[in-house]
């Protein structure tokens, strides 16, 4: 390897270095500024989980019961489908 390459590759065995740490630096200060999370947070946000969980099953609920109401409306309009179509009216085109 000649002088020019060895120098180019120190350089860039520098920057990597330099660049890491850099990293290294921001990440434990980013870590640093996390709140903590005491006890009687952590139990409110339980609390709350717990709230959502049951508003949700209540949704799903609710849900299947208007899905069971589509498909039992639906059946009902299949097997009244099979009765005679009643004639539909004529139209009267009037002059404007």
């Amino acid at each position: 390897m000649d002088r020019w390459m060895m120098d180019e590759v120190f350089v860039f065995a520098g920057l990597m270095a330099t660049l890491g740490c850099m990293t290294k630096i921001i990440l434990t200060m980013l870590n640093r500024k996390k709140p903590a999370i005491n006890d009687a947070k952590f139990e409110e946000l339980t609390q709350r989980l717990a709230r959502m969980e049951q508003a949700i099953d209540a949704t799903a609920v609710e849900v299947e019961r208007i899905s069971e109401a589509q498909r039992f409306t639906t059946k009902l309009l299949v097997e009244k489908g099979h009765q005679s179509v009643p004639e539909a009216p004529r139209r009267v085109v009037t002059p404007h």
